[in-house]
C-alpha cells in the first residue's frame, strides 16, 4: 500500500513540472479540493492538472460538462457533489470559468431554493467562487436578497459561514440597504453566539455596514447580550479580536462624522452603543488588557481604538461646550 501511494505521489509530482504546473497545484491546495467526486467519471485533480498543462489555451470542457449535468434531474447527493465540483473547477480552471455565461450563474443560484440545506451551502460556495471573477459580481448581486433570507431564517453554522463569505466578496449597492437593515439583529446574534469562523466573517460584514451612513444607527441601537464585552476577552483567538477591534473603530469613526453628530440619537439601554460607548461601559478596561496581547496586530488595533475613543470624547466635550455658550448667549439677548 505504501509503495502504491509512493508511486501515485511520484506520478503527481511528474505532472507538476514547470512553474505553471506548480502554481496550478498551489491553487488547488488553496481551494481545498479534497472532496469525493459526484459521478463515475470523477473531476480528478491530477487529470485537470494534466489537461491544463498539456492543452494550454484550450478548454478541457470539464466545467461545461458538469453544468450541463446540473441542469438534469439529480438526487440530492449527486446535485450537492456537482455543485462542489463546480466550485473546484472555477478555482482551478479560470479560463473556463471566465467563459461561463450569466445563465450558468443563474442555474447555480437556483440551487439556493432547494429544500436540502447541504445543497444550499454548496450553491453559496459555488457562487463565492464565481464572485472571484469580476464580470460575474454584478450578476450575483441579484441574489443578495435570497442570501440574506437564508442567513436570517436558517440557524446553521456552515450556511452562515458560506453566506457571509459570499456577501463579503460582493459590493452591496444602496438598494440592498433596507434588506440589510432588517438582517442586522441576526448578524449581531451570530456575532454573539456563532463559532469563531462565523464571528470573523460577520464582523467583516458589520465593519463594512458600519461605514454606511444610513445603517450606522441601526447597528448602534441593536440590542446585545449583557455579557457582550466578553467578546474582547484576551483569551479569544487573535483573528477574532482583531476583527472585533476593527468593527469598534469603524463605529467610533462613524460617530465623528458631521452627519451623525447633527442628530440627537436615542439608544435603548441594552444597545450596542450602550455596551461600547455608554457611561457605564467597561470597554476601556478590556482595551487596556489587549494592549499587551501576544499578537502585534491586536496590540496595534487596540491602540487605534483607544485613540479613536479619545478623539470622540474630545469632540463631545467641544460640542457640549458650544451648546453651553450658545445657551448663555441666548439668555443674554433675552
Amino acid at each position: 500500500m505504501e509503495y502504491l501511494e509512493m508511486c501515485t505521489r511520484k506520478n503527481m509530482l511528474s505532472v507538476a513540472t514547470g512553474a505553471g504546473a506548480l502554481y496550478l497545484l498551489y491553487k488547488t491546495v488553496r481551494a481545498g479540493m479534497n472532496s469525493p467526486p459526484f459521478s463515475q467519471e470523477p473531476v480528478s485533480i491530477a487529470r485537470l492538472a494534466v489537461e491544463q498543462g498539456s492543452f494550454a489555451g484550450k478548454d478541457s470542457g470539464e466545467l461545461r460538462r458538469i453544468l450541463a449535468s446540473l441542469s438534469q434531474k439529480q438526487d440530492d447527493y449527486a446535485k450537492s457533489m456537482m455543485l462542489h465540483s463546480i466550485t473546484r473547477c472555477v478555482y482551478l480552471l479560470e479560463s473556463e470559468a471566465a467563459a461561463c455565461t450569466y445563465e450558468d450563474i443563474r442555474q447555480v443560484a437556483a440551487a439556493l431554493d432547494d429544500k436540502d440545506k447541504g445543497i444550499k451551502i454548496q450553491a453559496l460556495n459555488a457562487l463565492k467562487a464565481f464572485a472571484g471573477i469580476r464580470k460575474f459580481r454584478i450578476k450575483i448581486q441579484e441574489f443578495v436578497p435570497k442570501i440574506l433570507e437564508l442567513i436570517s431564517t436558517i440557524w446553521d453554522t456552515e450556511l452562515h459561514i458560506a453566506g457571509l463569505r459570499l456577501l463579503n466578496g460582493l459590493p452591496l449597492p444602496d438598494h440592498t440597504h433596507p434588506l440589510l437593515r432588517r438582517t442586522i439583529p441576526t448578524l449581531i446574534e451570530i456575532l454573539q453566539a456563532g463559532t469563531t469562523l462565523a464571528q470573523v466573517q460577520v464582523l467583516k460584514l458589520l465593519s463594512d455596514l458600519a461605514q454606511k451612513e444610513d445603517l450606522l444607527y441601526d447597528i448602534m441601537n441593536c440590542q446585545v447580550h449583557p455579557d457582550f464585552l466578553n467578546l474582547f476577552h484576551s483569551s479569544l483567538p487573535g483573528n477574532l479580536l482583531y476583527e472585533m477591534l476593527v468593527f469598534v473603530e469603524k463605529l467610533s469613526e462613524g460617530r465623528l462624522t458631521p452627519q451623525y453628530q447633527s442628530v440627537h440619537w436615542e439608544y435603548n439601554e441594552l444597545s450596542l452603543h450602550a455596551a461600547l460607548f455608554g457611561e457605564d461601559s467597561r470597554l476601556a478596561d478590556r482595551l487596556l488588557s489587549l494592549i499587551i496581547h501576544p499578537e502585534e496586530e491586536v496590540q496595534i488595533q487596540a491602540c487605534k481604538v483607544i485613540l479613536s475613543l479619545q478623539l470622540c470624547k474630545e469632540e463631545e466635550t467641544k460640542a457640549s461646550s458650544h451648546r453651553i455658550d450658545c445657551s448663555y448667549f441666548d439668555e443674554e439677548n433675552s
